[in-house]
């Protein structure tokens, strides 16, 4: 995140003709939101004055209204570059405070930044990269989605067969104008899907790239006349969409979780960290997986990455461990989605791993096999469990989890439990389409 102060951004606004600011914000379950000021009330602003409802970050309305307020990060101010550049349009990234400037319970971002700051007070610092798959779908008459997709296109292709190659070059160059280092893109394995992946970053402005990151991908996919989809598993038969988490530590200007003489060059701080996350990880797909849909994506096969263990090789295990060393050795989560809340998300893997690393506890040995392709038995006899299968049973896991839960905080985290069992509860009430088509003829 760029080093700006209050007094930059005043000037900035004045250099490039900003009218409007937009106050961004996350509520607890990763829907980006905004409330929009004139140039005019950026100084109050700056000053966390700007007051509003609690309900928008709750994501409840009761019977009481709290007042909170924001309070803009000034390092996170940026022009969007598709607005006109006279009455320009920029943006700030708030935390969410008490009128008195403490946290407020339900901001997930100082969530992590507790997390960030108890990781540096051992001399540690989480670096995150992100590889964020989406599809590009057509649009109706009435500019509304649906699920036919753009193309028919496989895993690199190339145009004219890739037809969003201009959408995504468009994408690329407007992060890249916006402060983002793109390190690849291209065509991924799904008619009309799309990776696009994020140089690391240290973890809070990675977090703020990813929720800046589906608002700017899917403003571009409109001027490009579609419709950009971040839902982990939109369309039967096709594979779902990841977001492939990387993530390492340093210590100062060297990578811990480097040794050229551990098993396969990890030291052992990278394996205490692999366990601590492997330890957790049914218990946090809650918050990594949190929608009813993701866990569709999870079902198990060949390239769902359903199964409680580690690989250097294996694409249908949580964690992947790639062949680079040195400098880039990391630790990839790759059953998250882009439906998660990613301040969340990415706190409660730090505080995971770093709980291995307090406890000294070491992960099973990685596998190599296809685990899809073993019995129930011998993954039993492996001690190699699955993630839970529902949004239902990885509410109950997030629940029962103290480390999980406390990561986010009392408040947050009931809140987080009540709003996913209302979303489970709806599910199992609603009569969907399958079951119309499967029994209606028969019964």
């Amino acid at each position: 995140m760029r080093d700006l102060t209050k007094k930059d951004v005043l000037e900035q606004a004045r250099e490039y003709n900003v009218k409007f600011i937009r106050l961004q914000f996350t509520d607890i379950l990763g829907v980006f939101k905004n409330i929009a000021v004139t140039v005019e009330e950026l100084p109050k602003a700056l000053e966390g004055k700007i007051v509003f409802d609690s309900s928008v970050i709750d994501g409840t309305v009761g019977n009481k209204e709290r007042e909170i307020c924001l309070a803009p990060d000034p390092g996170s101010f940026v022009i969007f570059p598709w607005r006109p550049r006279e009455g320009a349009v920029a943006r700030l990234i708030c935390d969410i405070t008490n009128p008195d400037g403490t946290p407020y319970d339900c901001c997930s971002r100082s969530a992590l930044k507790r997390v960030v700051n108890e990781a540096g007070t051992v001399g540690l610092r989480m670096m995150v990269g992100a590889e964020t798959e989406f599809f590009l779908f057509q649009t109706d008459e009435q500019n509304k989605p649906t699920i036919s997709t753009h193309d028919t296109a496989g895993f690199c292709d190339l145009s004219p067969v890739d037809l969003g190659e201009n959408a995504r070059r468009d994408m690329v160059l407007t992060l890249e104008e916006m402060g983002f280092k793109i390190t690849s893109s291209h065509h991924e394995f799904a008619p009309g899907q799309h990776e696009i992946s994020l140089k690391f970053d240290d973890a809070l402005t990675m977090c703020d790239k990813l929720v800046t990151f589906r608002f700017v991908v899917r403003t571009i996919a409109r001027r490009h006349g579609l419709h950009a989809s971040f839902m982990p598993k939109p369309v039967n038969g096709l594979n779902g969409s990841a977001l492939h988490i990387h993530q390492t530590l340093f210590h100062e200007l060297d990578n811990v979780f480097y040794d050229p003489a551990g098993p396969n060059e990890l030291s052992e701080t990278a394996l205490h960290y692999v366990a601590g996350l492997l330890k957790h990880a049914r218990s946090f797909a809650c918050v990594t997986n949190p929608i009813v849909n993701s866990f569709k994506r999870l079902a198990p096969g060949d390239l769902s990455p359903c199964y409680i263990a580690w690989s250097g090789e294996s694409r249908n295990t949580v964690i992947k461990v790639p062949a680079n060393k040195g400098d880039e050795t990391r630790v990839e989560v790759r059953n998250p989605d882009s439906a998660c809340n990613p301040y969340l998300a990415v706190a409660i893997m730090l505080k995971a791993g770093l709980s291995g690393i307090k406890d000294k506890i070491l992960p099973p040995p990685p596998v190599a096999d296809n685990l899809f392709s073993l019995t129930p038995e011998q993954r039993r006899r492996r001690g190699i469990s699955k993630l839970p299968p529902n949004l239902g049973e990885a509410v109950q896991l997030l629940r029962q989890d103290k480390l999980v839960t406390g990561v986010i905080g009392e408040v947050l985290a009931k809140k987080y439990i009540a709003a996913k069992e209302i979303e489970w509860s709806q599910y199992q009430d609603y009569v969907h389409p399958w079951e119309i088509n499967k029994y209606l003829p028969v019964f």
